[in-house]
């Protein structure tokens, strides 16, 4: 049994990721106890505050997560299925992305169960704001009933649904955080090659041209990494505000996908020297979604009152540091 004053443990699945190890430079700099979980060795930060355990273990097989969340007072729960760099994109049948987008979710809480905690340990969840399909809201402000397009966000949603109802029995307490599009500014090295706008970046070095499926019309809300992992941090200070429910992640604001191909190509053009390339239509590709057809821009208010959070990076700013950084990377490659 741990003695009074133990620090809070914390564990962190998928601290490998893009999120994971945006989040492990905030909570490494707190009096805690962290566990980093991950398909991949996590980077721990030097002069780290926090007493860190490192764990590279596939969370898919037999024990591996109940391990994995073993004593935790917190679990932050950010694996998710994804195929290639930058896709979330799943087929239907895919049992093995059902495993990690779902199966973990149930895992978990069998574990939480089976564990019998004193207390109820707090789990965050990372949704997706895609999750709540078609709105006809300019913004998706959590009042809309859900309608998942795609078999990505039905697993999501069915993982959130199953914490709501293990919250309900007293099991955990259960609060998902459904995110806006991530990007990175570029100061993880994992960022570089995560999400499209990092991908994007890496065509413009290239001097290849942007492609916009459809008219490029579409809006979506880029929420930088740095802000999604303050997020997490606010949702566990603040967690008593917040449990039992979902919350919308994002900036509130905007901007089309051509203009934003069209801002990266400008700012990697003053870092290289050479002329923007050009962002060009094309037909959508095969693999192409329903949800790559509308917009997806939300509003944060309710969350923002409750944590007192608020994003503090533009897309601009972040965007210039993701092409500084990503052009530093080409050169020394």
């Amino acid at each position: 049994m741990e003695s009074p004053g133990t620090p809070p443990l914390i564990a962190v699945l998928g601290a490998s990721g893009l999120v994971g190890t945006a989040l492990t430079r905030r909570l490494a700099d707190r009096p805690v106890r962290l566990r980093l979980v991950g398909r991949r060795p996590a980077v721990v930060p030097p002069g780290a505050r926090a007493d860190v355990e490192v764990r590279a273990v596939d969370l898919t097989a037999p024990g591996a997560l109940a391990a994995a969340i073993d004593g935790a007072d917190v679990v932050i729960h950010l694996v998710a299925f994804i195929e290639g760099p930058s896709s979330w994109r799943v087929a239907a049948d895919d049992p093995v992305a059902e495993k990690v987008n779902l199966g973990l979710v149930h895992d978990l809480i069998d574990a939480v169960r089976a564990q019998q905690r004193p207390r109820p340990p707090l789990v965050l969840f990372a949704g997706s704001m895609s999750q709540a399909g078609r709105s006809s809201l300019p913004r998706i402000d959590g009042t809309e009933p859900d309608a998942p397009l795609t078999a990505y966000d039905r697993q999501k949603l069915a993982g959130e649904q199953a914490l709501e109802a293990a919250h309900a029995d007293g099991l955990l307490r259960g609060v998902t955080l459904r995110l806006a599009t991530i990007y990175s500014q570029g100061t993880d090295p994992v960022g570089l090659d995560r999400g499209v706008a990092a991908s994007m970046v890496r065509r413009a070095i290239a001097g290849q041209p942007l492609t916009v499926w459809h008219d490029g019309t579409m809006l979506r809300d880029l929420l930088c990494v740095d802000d999604a992992a303050d997020a997490f941090v606010a949702a566990i200070d603040h967690a008593e505000a917040l449990e039992g429910r979902h919350w919308l992640i994002g900036t509130g604001v905007g901007i089309s996908i051509a203009d934003l191909f069209g801002t990266i190509a400008k700012v990697v053009s003053t870092h290289t020297g050479q002329p923007p390339v050009p962002v060009v239509p094309v037909p959508p590709a095969a693999h192409s979604m329903p949800t790559d057809a509308i917009d997806f821009v939300l509003d944060p208010s309710a969350f923002c009152a409750a944590a007192h959070w608020t994003p503090r990076i533009g897309l601009s700013d972040g965007l210039d540091r993701l092409a500084v950084a990503t052009v530093r990377d080409e050169e020394r490659s």
